[in-house]
């Protein structure tokens, strides 16, 4: 995979030194060979807390170093767990007479190498005690269930223990009551793919797995691609019979693997809460990516099962910035919308010639959009024409509705159409055209000058002029034309030429072009400029 790298050998070493330029944090000295990262304030006064294992989980492990959480992190290479000596190592450097405990992932890596350094470390006299986190069960309870994302919470909670002065023995039964509360599984799009090379996708396009590994092992099960809320359903449910507790409070940790978008995090969110869990849940973590698996598609979720001891460390603020504070767990609140005037306040009058011709402009809008659209992608976001064709269908459907015989209420109530119908910019954009127009006709009532009046006040608010590749170059020509008492045929002529001009700008400061290369305009004309080209060659042959 493309990678944001130097050398995938020395990606943890530097991203080690990256993290360090928090300098509450610091390093201990035979760094890389030994990468442990520890608090820069710690006085060894106070239980240390020391986890870690393989890299590649971040903001795990090292990013939760700090007052209220961890004392220390070991660092291994990515999904390596950490030597012994570095394990060692963090123990010596943080413990004092209080004691240390280690947190431990169940991997058999990680329990090899952290408990013969915890072995090590009591024959030299320190004081430390373990506790070894299993809160994945996707596996069942018969397979030796792996240490993932709910590792955090023994963080949280031990480390706020620890920080008011509990003593060693307090801090491990407290850290292993909340290991021993607590439930994850894991849904992925895709396995994690390693900085040394792409390996070939374990999952065809239709397919997710449940409970996925942190490392790319294969889970429980490959289920069909659902709607996020059935699947959301499907994690709940084997987190709710693990429990079997009806009344049970939880906190949950919803973890973002890797890659999941925060848009697709936060629908995630909202699909659980309409969970049967969610009624018993109470405190929300995230979204929020806490423990990754590299550049995974995927979530986890994490369930705590509630005491009032184990709440009040959950709910205490921490130094570290990567934990992200619980939230009481509630439906999306509503305030009252302020009473905005109404969008079409004139009395409804008749005029069939200006209904016909606004019906003709919003027909032709509509009829190219997927012309202006297919032309938009390639200089664009390609939704120019969806953007005039819905606005024009609201028109078309509301024309009814309109002061018709009225030219300066009609063009306020088109102005206001596009302000509030209209997406982007040129929605807005063609509102205040309207708005300035209208303004303008009160005073010189002819729509030629007031329409041309319309988009100085366009020019003015959006920056453009012609030849900037924009509307402009259409609508400046054409409506000069009218307000020199030129035909419609002449206005749609210059309109043409305007638009053609654009063909050739390949440079500009204003619009959606002055973000494009340069090379990828020469012999496209704006789309917006061709949009109203056509609407005016189309008016032309109607009203022939």
């Amino acid at each position: 995979m493309k990678s944001f790298i130097n050398k995938p050998e020395d990606i943890v070493k530097e991203a080690i030194d990256g993290l360090l330029i928090n300098d509450k944090l610091a390093k201990l000295d035979r760094f890389p060979e030994i990468k442990v990262v520890l608090r820069n304030d710690w006085d060894k006064s106070k239980v240390a807390l020391v986890s870690g294992g393989g890299s590649g989980h971040e903001p795990a492990h090292a990013g939760f170093v700090g007052d209220g959480m961890l004392t220390a992190a070991v660092c291994g290479e990515i999904f390596a767990s950490p030597s012994v000596d570095a394990v060692l190592s963090a123990i010596m450097a943080v413990t004092g007479d209080a004691g240390c405990l280690l947190i431990i992932k169940n991997y058999t890596g990680d329990r090899l190498n952290f408990g013969l350094a915890a072995e090590q470390a009591r024959a030299l006299g320190y004081k430390v005690e373990t506790v070894t986190v299993a809160d994945d069960i996707a596996l069942g309870a018969d397979v030796k269930q792996r240490g993932i994302a709910g590792t955090v919470f023994v963080h949280k909670i031990a480390g706020y223990y620890a920080s008011i002065g509990k003593n060693l023995e307090e801090v491990a039964t407290i850290a292993r009551q909340v290991a021993e509360n607590t439930a994850s599984i894991g849904l992925a799009h895709t396995e994690c793919q390693m900085f040394t090379g792409q390996k070939e996708a374990r999952l065809k396009e239709n397919e997710v797995e449940l409970g996925l590994g942190i490392h790319g092992e294969p889970g429980a099960e490959v289920i069909a691609q659902l709607p996020i809320n059935e699947l959301i359903s499907i994690a709940a449910s084997k987190i709710e019979n693990h429990f079997n507790d009806p009344n049970a409070k939880y906190a949950v940790l919803i973890n973002n693997l890797g890659t999941v978008t925060p848009i697709e995090m936060n629908v995630i969110a909202n699909a659980f809460s309409k969970t049967k869990l969610a009624k018993q849940t109470s405190y929300i973590v995230g979204p929020a990516a806490l423990m990754t698996a590299l550049n995974m598609n995927g979530f986890s979720l994490s369930v705590l099962k509630l005491t009032e001891q184990l709440e009040t460390g959950l709910l205490a603020t921490v130094e570290p910035e990567s934990w992200i504070c619980a939230k009481k767990l509630s439906h999306p609140a509503t305030i009252t919308t302020p009473q905005l005037s109404a969008l079409l306040p004139y009395k409804v009058t008749k005029n069939e010639a200006v209904a016909y011709i606004i019906t003709c402009i919003a027909n032709t809008f509509i009829t190219i959009e997927q012309d202006i659209n297919e032309l938009d992608a390639k200089v664009g976001d390609g939704d120019a024409g969806a953007t005039f064709a819905s606005v024009s269908k609201f028109i078309l459907k509301n024309l009814d509705k309109l002061p018709l015989a009225n030219t300066k209420e009609t063009l306020e109530s088109i102005g206001r159409i596009f302000s509030r119908e209209a997406g982007g910019s040129s929605g807005v954009l063609m509102s205040i055209l309207f708005l300035g127009a209208a303004n303008n006709y009160e005073q010189h009532p002819k729509l030629g000058k007031a329409l041309l009046a319309g988009l100085e006040r366009m020019k003015t608010y959006g920056g453009a002029k012609v030849g900037d590749r924009t509307m402009i170059d259409a609508l400046e020509p054409a409506f000069k034309a009218l307000a020199e008492d030129q035909t419609i045929i002449e206005a749609a002529i210059a309109s043409r030429q305007g638009t053609e001009s654009t063909k050739q700008v390949s440079k500009t400061l204003y619009g959606r072009s002055s973000y494009i290369p340069e090379e990828l305009l020469l012999g496209i004309q704006d789309p917006g400029a061709e949009a109203m080209t056509r609407v005016l060659e189309n008016l032309v042959k109607k009203l022939k």
